[in-house]
């Protein structure tokens, strides 16, 4: 399993929004200069969290964005979802068959295991909220916790 840039960039880039925009809007060249994350890219990735009901924009100087929702009600999982990111670790994709990634449309013989895998990394992410990220309550105890839930 592999999470892309995009998936990661966009969760720095909304921790940093909540750690800094508690009480103004953050400006993208802000986040872009503190995270060290091309600003023409975050201008991309703010546009999907956007319309994934995750960042509110606020227009006019001292414009920004502010989160849509407390951080301890916004989850990593969301934010990887919202540009577009699966959560999954088998090699099938939307352009598999249904039924598997080989070329006969059969599943692999570890396909079973990737797809647990996945179902178990969007638990953990469900389960880790932008504040916790932020107040550094992420460790390996979380993930053993959901992992024997």
């Amino acid at each position: 399993m592999r999470l892309s840039t995009k998936g990661r960039y966009a969760v720095m880039a909304m921790a940093d929004l909540a750690r800094n925009g508690r009480d103004r809007p953050v400006s993208l060249a802000e986040i872009a200069e503190r995270q060290e994350i091309s600003l023409s890219y975050l201008e991309q990735l703010f546009a999907r969290l956007r319309r994934g009901g995750l960042v509110k924009s606020v227009r006019g100087p001292g414009g920004g964005y502010r989160l849509a929702k407390d951080a301890d009600q916004t989850w990593v999982a969301e934010i990887v979802l919202a540009v577009d990111e699966p959560i999954r670790a088998t090699r099938c994709n939307q352009h598999s068959s249904p039924k598997g990634c080989m070329l006969g449309g059969e599943r692999c013989l570890t396909h079973n295991l990737w797809e647990g895998l996945g179902r178990e990394i969007h638990r953990y992410l469900s389960s880790v909220s932008l504040e916790d990220v932020v107040e550094n309550r992420v460790n390996r105890s979380n993930a053993a916790e959901v992992v024997a839930a």
